[in-house]
């Protein structure tokens, strides 16, 4: 009995004995010779979770751990937590002869700590930190993300083992490279932010100056809308820590967050102020004013929160997002709104890199260059085609507007001159030529007909009556001479750099002429009968209201039977004369019209 207890422990002991061997003997050495590739090192060497992360890189290499590691597989998705760390262990030779200089990245700008652990000359164990936890300053190799430096020796086998921590679901890519190729895919990096970078700041400073220019908020919201997403970029490829804010740990590792739910909270306010669904769709307008004003609040929210509860918070807020744009453009572009239909298009792309990034963040699909690149990409189709459509949009505005304009300065029946501006106008002409003595005329005239045709063939007829009046006096005005609507069927004229009375009366001779002229085919046959009040601003002067109140005045005194339809107000005489009673013109007498 007591020997077969001892077969059994043996037997026991043999099999642990080779458990422990087998991954030892299984782990391959990664023969780095070819300074053109890029390894990729995901399904490479071994690997283990720290549950506790209590483990030293002493005990780790000394292989009391070594029974738990095992290869890992590609694409990887780690679930560490706040109190987990995962050890990576790799084997790398380098041919005798061969001098490159050999990187390991983490091309990953928001891992939040890796430590490469290295053997010295010394026989000890040295460790170098890069991460969003650790300022980018104090890192070995300043960059967008981690990147270690690896002591080779030509002809040696190097144990490195790397040591992660982070809070959320990632997969982590670890790559070895060539100090040449890195430099090189790291130039074609930046030229790609650069170009999106270049075009967003472009935009900002074209929209901001459109802003100040034509007035618009709109175009300064798109100004405030690129630079938000500048930020974006920035933080999202890394850049912004390796630049802008590399000191800071704390800022570093939280800006992503709070940009990005910036960055949502104003597109989706940039979708709403486009697609103005108010009339058509209140409750959802009402629902993406209040989600799109969350942002911001959020974002403060995200800094003081445990980080996976906050990484759920940016899911389901950018997603609430993209839905919520999406559907606003989908429905303005539905109802026959170009503008919804430009906004469609734009929105659509950066909707779906920000799924994808979402995707991501949550653990659901591994990264990748196109992930990485995939908001940037989104932006760069999204900036120019979201500007085509607050085009269309500012310029539709432009067009009310003009028109709104127009309404409080036109008569909206004749097109001409409201009273209140008319009046503004005679009251400068008034002042130059009193100040400068510049010859002016100004008119009145009045369609005497008027209540008689209203109440013979009704109110439609009647002005159709005054329409035709003013295409008639339009046809015999200048373009320099000022026209408006004084009162209901009387008119006001100002003719500047007149200094006689003829070319007045032969403008009024013309005008009862064409009145009298029906429109061929015109049914029922309306003449129209004009009396005219004129004043030369040389022969008297008087204050502007002083003047249109002498003018109706003159017309309300003339007959409706009247044989002297245009008449002047008495000109003002240094000394009395025989002809000073007569307040008429004489000269120009008309034939009543029956």
């Amino acid at each position: 009995m007591r020997y077969a207890l001892v077969q059994i422990a043996g037997l026991a002991l043999v099999i642990l004995g080779a458990l422990v061997a087998a991954p030892i003997q299984a782990q391959p050495v990664l023969v780095l010779q070819d300074p053109n590739v890029s390894l990729d090192l995901q399904n490479q060497g071994l690997a283990w979770i720290d549950a506790d992360a209590e483990a030293s890189i002493e005990q780790v290499a000394s292989g009391k751990f070594r029974p738990f590691m095992s290869p890992p597989r590609s694409n990887t998705i780690y679930t560490l937590g706040s109190h987990a760390a995962l050890w990576q262990h790799y084997r790398f030779v380098e041919p005798l002869g061969s001098h490159h200089q050999w990187i390991m990245e983490f091309p990953i700008p928001l891992l939040d700590k890796v430590t490469v652990y290295q053997l010295s000359a010394s026989g000890r164990w040295l460790g170098q930190t890069a991460g969003d936890t650790v300022p980018v300053s104090s890192w070995p190799e300043p960059g967008r993300y981690a990147q270690f430096s690896l002591d080779l020796q030509p002809g040696t086998v190097r144990d490195v083992y790397v040591r992660i921590q982070h809070q959320t679901q990632i997969n982590i890519p670890v790559n070895v490279i060539s100090s040449v190729t890195r430099s090189q895919r790291l130039q074609v990096d930046y030229m790609l932010i650069g170009v999106v970078f270049g075009a967003l700041l472009l935009l900002v400073v074209a929209s901001a100056a459109q802003s100040w220019v034509y007035r618009d908020r709109l175009y300064g919201w798109y100004a405030g809308y690129a630079a938000i997403m500048m930020g974006v970029i920035a933080t999202t490829s890394g850049m912004a820590g390796h630049l802008l804010w590399g000191d800071s740990a704390a800022w570093n590792n939280a800006a992503q967050g709070c940009l990005g739910l910036t960055g949502g909270s104003v597109a989706l306010l940039m979708v709403r102020a486009l697609c103005s669904s108010t009339a058509h769709h209140a409750r959802l307008h009402r629902v993406t004013y209040w989600a799109a004003l969350a942002g911001p609040g959020l974002a403060l929210l995200f800094v003081v929160i445990d980080r996976v509860w906050g990484v759920r918070l940016i899911g389901v807020y950018l997603t609430l997002c993209v839905v919520l744009g999406l559907v606003t453009a989908f429905l303005a572009s539905r109802r026959g709104d170009v503008v919804g239909l430009w906004v469609l298009g734009a929105f659509t792309p950066l909707s779906v890199a920000t799924l994808m990034a979402v995707a991501r963040i949550f653990g659901w699909v591994p990264s990748s260059w196109l992930i990485e690149h995939s908001l940037m990409i989104a932006l760069a189709v999204e900036a120019p085609l979201l500007l085509v459509a607050l085009n269309i949009r500012s310029r539709e505005r432009h067009v009310i507007e003009t028109r709104e304009q127009a309404m409080s300065s036109q008569d909206a029946l004749t097109g001409l001159l409201t009273p209140h501006l008319f009046s503004d106008r005679l009251s400068q002409v008034v002042s130059r030529a009193m100040r400068h003595k510049e010859p002016a005329a100004v008119v009145y005239i009045e369609l005497v007909n008027y209540n008689y045709i209203e109440r013979t063939h009704g109110i439609a007829v009647a002005e159709q009556s005054l329409l035709r009046s003013v295409i008639k006096l339009r046809r015999i005005l200048r373009d320099a001479d000022t026209a408006g609507r004084v009162d209901e069927a009387r008119f006001g004229l100002i003719l500047e750099g007149i200094s006689s009375r003829e070319p007045v009366t032969e403008l009024a001779a013309r005008l009862i002429a064409a009145g009298l002229m029906p429109l061929k085919g015109l049914k029922p046959e309306v003449v129209l009968q004009f009396h005219i009040a004129a004043v030369l601003l040389s022969e008297k002067m008087m204050e502007g209201p002083e003047l249109s109140q002498a003018l109706s005045g003159l017309l309300d005194s003339m007959g409706a039977r009247t044989r002297r339809p245009i008449r002047f107000l008495a000109a003002e005489l240094t000394r009395p004369t025989p002809l000073e009673a007569d307040s008429v013109d004489e000269s120009y007498p008309i034939r009543e019209q029956p």
